[in-house]
């Protein structure tokens, strides 16, 4: 098929990585709902 092997080994790689991008495109990871966290204000730098 491939007169060079390492040829070859290139090419599944690249074939790899390619189906590996749009199958992470087609069926996203599901995120895990994380709670908000409210912001404190902050005492120390203001005037008074």
């Amino acid at each position: 098929m491939f007169r060079r092997p390492i040829l070859l080994l290139v090419f599944l790689l690249l074939c790899a990585a390619v189906g590996g991008v749009l199958w992470l495109a087609a069926f996203p990871p599901a995120v895990p709902p994380a709670a908000v966290e409210r912001t404190l204000p902050n005492d120390r730098f203001n005037l008074r």
